[in-house]
């Protein structure tokens, strides 16, 4: 007889650590940029269509399974049919890699925040950041060793994480209670000081003034699919896995839209307190605010200490920059965790201490690589191969398994069997024909850029190790993993079937 699975405390635990997921370092570094980068004001148009036609879609899809099946990702695909375990597996990998680098980007945060008391990297932050804190090499080919004082900072990471896994779903939802308001609290301070500095107005123009032209750019609406598929944490395995220990009397849809729109809420509340800021910046230093606005860790190692220089007590305000990346990184790390824990851990039948130590020790020490010298390198360019192929893939699958093959009128049912929101035909439509033709769109046009030159100006031996053999990889070990389950007949969890009647 299979042990009765543990639950959430209270629905807002559950919403609260989806929303924690969602939040991530995306919406800090990514979001702001591609917006203002998008038509400003004008892409709330294609991001909210993108939100409510793929990623509520998607949302709900994996709330359902994992509901449905009280699973997580591998052996809720196992339970469409034997044949499907290999795509349970392709998203279990794809959090598993991205597990490898989260926690260093964490370390480079935490490094930080002790930066931040003495504004050690002075005049010069892009000299401190890619000298003295990451001492990076010439090339992806020189390691460079290990820098201590960044591992020891991954290391706390990796224990923080570790101990929030291990304490079940029940301890992940008394820390997400604190965790996952603290970024929008903290977002809030930074508002409140940004808008209130010379300049300020300025940046807010260049965020959110509208170029309705840009609506007919084809690249702006794939921008904003992209942006919600980035930032929603589906074809992670994540979902799946929380939702699987929802009660059985939890509501789907409700859910889904309440942590959606929370996600794309902070988001904005980031482009305000990021562009306020820069505005600032602008201002002082007499230039444009094109000329200072970025995204990814430029803007938040390089271009924000830059910032964080001009302002009225700097050091309090770096400091709480970088507990607002801790913050909204945290959440999504240990999320990913909890996804590979969870379907490793109902696959094999483990014990949840023993999946965790299955899962973090093996990431950890893989992650150690990004701790070097050239981590930097290695973290870029397979951070970029995974999101532009295995994550946008393993969606698409998703829709063809569950929309095509198991049926999306089914999980639109489940769903509407316990939602106060009903789902209408417009649900089938988009998970069979819209979000897998603008994800086809996405994955066709990142293959012909890479076809256009070297990703990053990187080696091609580089791209090759760290980029292609990793895509490859999965779908490879995805199989064989399958391939192995699907002869173990056996080994189908006994309460599968019931949930199936």
């Amino acid at each position: 007889m299979s042990q009765k699975r543990e639950t959430w405390s209270w629905r807002g635990a559950f919403v609260f650590a989806v929303i924690g997921s969602a939040v991530g370092l995306g919406n800090i570094w990514r979001f702001p940029y591609t917006a203002y980068s998008s038509g400003g004001g004008a892409f709330l148009i294609p991001y909210f269509v993108a939100l409510l036609t793929a990623g509520i879609p998607l949302m709900i899809m994996e709330f359902s399974l994992g509901h449905k099946f009280r699973q997580g990702a591998v052996t809720a695909f196992r339970s469409l049919g034997k044949k499907f375990e290999w795509a349970g597996w392709w998203a279990t990998l794809v959090a598993f890699v991205i597990i490898t680098y989260y926690g260093v980007i964490m370390a480079w945060a935490i490094r930080f925040v002790f930066s931040s008391l003495t504004l050690a990297w002075g005049s010069d932050p892009e000299g401190y950041f890619f000298g003295q804190v990451l001492h990076l090499t010439d090339s992806p080919g020189i390691l460079g060793g290990i820098q201590w004082p960044l591992f020891f900072a991954y290391l706390a990471g990796w224990l923080a994480m570790y101990y929030i896994v291990k304490s079940g779903v029940k301890g992940v939802g008394k820390v997400v209670m604190i965790t996952m308001p603290l970024p929008v609290i903290l977002l809030i301070i930074m508002i409140i000081r940004g808008v209130t500095l010379p300049g300020a107005m300025e940046g807010l123009n260049f965020f959110l003034k509208p170029e309705w032209s840009q609506l007919l750019n084809p690249d702006v609406w794939l921008s904003a699919y992209g942006q919600i598929f980035y930032s929603l944490s589906v074809a992670m395995a994540i979902l799946i896995a929380y939702a699987s220990y929802l009660p059985e009397d939890a509501e789907i849809t409700n859910n889904a839209f309440l942590a959606s729109f929370s996600n794309c809420a902070i988001s904005f509340l980031a482009g305000f307190a990021v562009f306020s800021t820069l505005g600032y910046m602008a201002a002082q230093s007499g230039v444009a605010v094109s000329e200072v606005a970025t995204a990814g860790v430029g803007l938040a190692f390089v271009v924000f200490p830059q910032a964080i220089n001009l302002l009225p007590g700097a050091p309090l305000f770096g400091v709480l920059f970088f507990l607002l990346i801790i913050s909204a990184g945290i959440d999504s790390a240990f999320s990913l965790v909890e996804g590979v824990v969870t379907s490793v851990a109902d696959r094999w039948n483990l014990s949840r201490n023993t999946a965790v130590a299955v899962v973090t020790l093996p990431a950890f020490l893989i992650g150690v690589l990004y701790v070097t010298g050239a981590g930097l390198y290695w973290l870029d360019i397979v951070d970029h191969f995974i999101n532009a192929f295995s994550l946008t893939v393993m969606g698409l699958i998703e829709c063809i398994v569950v929309g095509w093959i198991y049926g999306a009128d089914k999980i639109r049912k489940y769903a509407n069997e316990r939602s106060e929101i009903l789902l209408g035909k417009w649900y089938d439509f988009c998970i069979k024909y819209l979000t897998p033709a603008i994800l086809i769109t996405i994955i066709g046009m990142s293959l012909y850029k890479e076809l256009q030159g070297p990703y990053g100006g990187y080696p091609l031996w580089s791209l090759l190790v760290g980029g292609w053999l990793l895509v490859i990889s999965i779908p490879i070990v995805s199989y064989l993993l399958g391939r192995r389950g699907k002869a173990e007949a056996e080994s189908v969890p006994a309460n599968t079937e019931e949930v199936q009647a």
